[in-house]
């Protein structure tokens, strides 16, 4: 869950929300929805503690059309958004190392075609790094190298270490003011705060996202009925009460009005009370974490549309192993393609709304499967379940549908065409599915 979002995301929080009270009401609402989901997946994991995760839950509790549609969005939109916006993260972080890094090369002036909203697209050396990064990590995924499990907790505990180490030293060395938590409330009607709560939320469950991958490789974890629910609630909880603890020493340190255009808000924070160099090396400890989370990203996400492609529901190229260093190569030059395109198409904050739009969507769908195998499959056995049921899960599905709408009415051409990408796979699905019949047979 910790990753580049906490880093980042209180200063595009801030630029949206407009005061405050909106961002930490994101943080709330944001930590409570992931709790929720958290909640609800801890029965579905406890219950079947499956490889895959999702694509077994949708599966079993909805049919196998829904299980493909999740593996399709991960394999086609999900991962690669995912891993492209880790990438344009870590381009964001050396941007603050060389400032040059976010010259523009060009820019272009649009009019959104459904908002009407002007859009200002700038190519900067940014987008190249971020292609850069995503082609090294690919290759090396290739090769076989890759980091240990040691090592990725290493860089967790580096990341953690990170933000207490600025919450820590913000409020004992910072010269900050109480007055900087100025403007508190929000200024404008309902509806309008109501449009700058959702998408500072949206900026939120980026952070927030990660509570779900657990269950992923449920039938590899020791104990899951006890050791899931612990894990996702516990952590869940976590990661919300340092999220709080960094807005609160971001907006101690600097006005708002610093922190809602700072594109690099960690950094800036560290170098308002101990100097850019300081800043400079928190920031490469940033660089390294970010680089360690876009390696596993990319380790983890090939395995989809490799094991798709092995089922007969996917590409075919996606199912070659290389001969020699048994990696699939092919699953990991798609995953990088697609991810290399997005990361050259849009910036850390298009990237973000992409994921956890598509995420989303399949996050309330396999809630919904939750419910339906409750009453398929009632004998089912469930070594924990969900706490508030069916209220918790419920205000999940809703929480999740209000603020999927919101991306699409916000970010309405990215998002349609993720959209569209994800419905495209229906178009396959058939073909796919009686070829891998004949197979069988």
């Amino acid at each position: 869950m910790v990753g580049t979002g906490i880093f980042l995301k209180p200063g595009e929080m801030a630029a949206v929300g407009g005061s405050v009270s909106v961002v930490y009401a994101a943080w709330i609402v944001g930590g409570l929805l992931s709790l929720f989901g958290a909640l609800s997946f801890a029965e579905l994991g406890a219950a079947l503690p499956e490889a895959g995760g999702q694509y077994a839950y949708l599966r079993k509790g909805l049919g196998p059309v829904w299980g493909f549609l999740f593996g399709w969005m991960h394999s086609t939109v999900g991962e690669s958004s995912s891993a492209a916006s880790i990438a344009a993260g870590f381009a964001r972080f050396s941007s603050f190392l060389i400032p040059a890094i976010a010259v523009p090369i060009f820019s272009w002036h649009l009019t959104g075609p459904f908002s009407g909203k002007p859009y200002d697209f700038e190519f900067t050396w940014a987008q190249p790094l971020a292609v850069g990064a995503i082609a090294l990590f690919t290759f090396i995924n290739y090769l076989g190298v890759r980091l240990g499990g040691r090592v990725q907790v290493a860089l967790t505990i580096l990341k953690i270490a990170s933000v207490l180490a600025i919450v820590a030293a913000g409020f004992w060395f910072g010269h900050g003011s109480m007055e900087h938590f100025h403007p508190f409330w929000p200024v404008g009607s309902g509806l309008g705060t109501m449009g700058k709560f959702f998408a500072a939320l949206a900026a939120a469950l980026w952070a927030y996202d990660g509570w779900e991958d657990l269950n992923r490789v449920g039938s590899e974890v020791e104990q899951p009925q006890r050791n899931i629910p612990l894990a996702l609630i516990g952590g869940t909880i976590l990661v919300g009460g340092i999220y709080l603890l960094f807005s609160a020493v971001c907006f101690y340190a600097l006005p708002f009005a610093s922190v809602a255009s700072s594109s690099h808000v960690a950094s800036d924070v560290v170098a308002s009370f101990a100097g850019r160099g300081a800043a400079g090396w928190i920031t490469i400890a940033m660089v390294i974490a970010a680089l360690g989370t876009l390696n596993s990203s990319l380790l983890s996400g090939a395995r989809v549309p490799y094991a798709m492609s092995r089922d007969g529901l996917f590409f075919r190229v996606t199912g070659i192993v290389h001969p020699k260093f048994r990696t699939p190569g092919g699953a990991l030059i798609f995953q990088g393609t697609l991810a290399s395109l997005m990361a050259l198409t849009g910036t850390f904050e298009e990237l973000t709304s992409l994921f956890v739009f598509a995420a989303w969507i399949f996050y309330a769908l396999s809630v919904v499967a939750m419910f339906r195998l409750r009453r398929i499959s009632p004998g089912l056995r469930r070594p924990y379940r969900t706490w508030g049921y069916p209220v918790v899960p419920a205000l999940f599905v809703l929480g999740a549908l209000a603020l999927t709408v919101n991306i699409w009415i916000e970010r309405p051409v990215r998002s349609s065409i993720g959209l569209a990408l994800i419905l495209s796979g229906l178009l396959f699905y058939r073909a796919w599915r009686d070829r891998s019949v004949v197979t069988a047979d």
